[in-house]
């Protein structure tokens, strides 16, 4: 990976990171008031949503600094090594949480009044979409783990010819 990519993704990391630490400090805690007031049917899920929305972002949170360390791997070229695999894992289950607690989200919006039934299926799509995610995670661990199989191999085939020569 170029110089300039690492730096632009790290860029994006950082922004990604302060727009969703400013969403849960100062956006949450506006929705809470505002829900404060609102009707009986929108004052149930008040709870509901601000806990499952903050655990969410707090989700999402976890794959980027797990991203951040898999790009400190990729400079320095230890991605291929074992330790990737803890990072890989943290941010599957990161996404395979993110998307559980989507579902949950729609669950709580889903009975009564307070929301439409379009935007739980909305909310439905979302956490599918979530979930496919962390799938094309899952698929991309085993390709790291053919890659690191192969630079395994080829470290011990050159030893041995190292031997050999």
């Amino acid at each position: 990976m170029g110089r300039i990519t690492v730096l632009a993704l790290r860029v994006v990391l950082c922004m990604m990171f302060a727009g969703s630490v400013f969403i849960q400090v100062v956006m949450l805690s506006l929705l809470g008031i505002d829900l404060d007031g609102a009707d009986p049917d929108v004052a149930l899920i008040r709870t509901p949503l601000v806990v499952l929305t903050v655990l969410g972002i707090l989700a999402l949170q976890v794959a980027v600094v797990c991203v951040w360390g898999l790009l400190t791997m990729v400079r320095r070229g230890t991605v291929f090594s074992s330790d990737a695999f803890r990072l890989v894992n943290i941010v599957i289950g990161a996404f395979a949480a993110a998307s559980l607690l989507t579902v949950g989200l729609g669950i709580a919006l889903a009975p009564g009044e307070a929301v439409a039934p379009g935007v739980v299926l909305l909310i439905g799509g979302v956490a599918v979409m979530i979930a496919a995610v962390a799938l094309i995670v899952l698929v991309l661990r085993a390709l790291l783990a053919q890659a690191v199989a192969r630079d395994t191999e080829a470290r011990q085939l050159r030893t041995e010819l190292d031997e050999v020569i």
